[in-house]
């Protein structure tokens, strides 16, 4: 379909809601689209081509007459747009609002959520993974905001810790580098060599590369000596 109109979401819509038992009329009031049901609050249906904060905004503002809200928009291809949905979706839910999609080719509808209270579910298991992150990093190296490239995590210090004391004592022992640093995982560290900081000398013997030279010249600010 060329050049398609937010109008053009509203012949599907419509049909939809009506073969569930709706009466549905469209910009009532502030509202792209109303539909009611005999005795049942109205559903309300925004519609955009495409997702903006503009339009949950609209939506959250029509909470006011009804908490049955949903936002509409037009399905594009791609995995682009898939992911779009996933987020959007899981945004919708936070917000109480329904979330729908349009194919203009054929007119197919398909909720993606309805409205409704959220109950927000908490990971213990990514609370601990998170303070155990927050503990374990000294000082605070990272500017917040910044993009994930170059960002200094515990495991990064952990590493240039060991970049450092290969730099000064020379190629060591796993078990002796873990003891001198207060690194338990050092050895695995070297071996996994996650950074291309640690070259294998022999068995159990570990030792530093250029790259890992190159570190150690910039980890003052990254072991959190503010």
């Amino acid at each position: 379909m060329t050049n398609p109109r937010e109008t053009d979401l509203y012949p599907p819509i419509k049909s939809f809601l009506e073969d569930q038992g709706y009466v549905v009329k469209s910009e009532v009031g502030a509202a792209d689209v109303v539909a009611v049901r005999g005795a049942e609050p109205p559903v309300v249906v925004e519609l955009k081509l495409g997702f903006s904060l503009a339009l949950f905004h609209q939506c959250i503002a029509r909470l006011s007459v009804s908490d049955d809200v949903y936002l509409a928009v037009a399905r594009q291809p791609g995995k682009r747009f898939a992911k779009a949905v996933k987020d959007n979706t899981a945004m919708a839910r936070r917000l109480g609002l329904g979330l729908i999609t349009v194919r203009l080719q054929d007119g197919l509808v398909e909720v993606h959520c309805d409205p409704g209270p959220y109950a927000p579910r908490k990971s213990a298991k990514r609370q601990a993974r998170l303070l155990r992150e927050f503990a374990q990093r000294q000082g605070d190296p990272n500017d917040g905001g910044q993009t994930r490239a170059g960002l200094v995590t515990a495991y990064r210090q952990d590493a240039l810790k060991l970049a450092m004391y290969l730099f000064e004592a020379g190629a060591s022992k796993g078990a002796h580098v873990a003891r001198e640093t207060q690194v338990q995982r050092a050895t695995a560290m070297m071996r996994d060599n996650h950074y291309g900081w640690f070259e294998k000398i022999e068995t159990g013997i570990y030792g530093l590369t250029p790259t890992g030279a190159e570190a150690v010249s910039a980890a003052g600010r990254v072991l959190g000596s503010d």
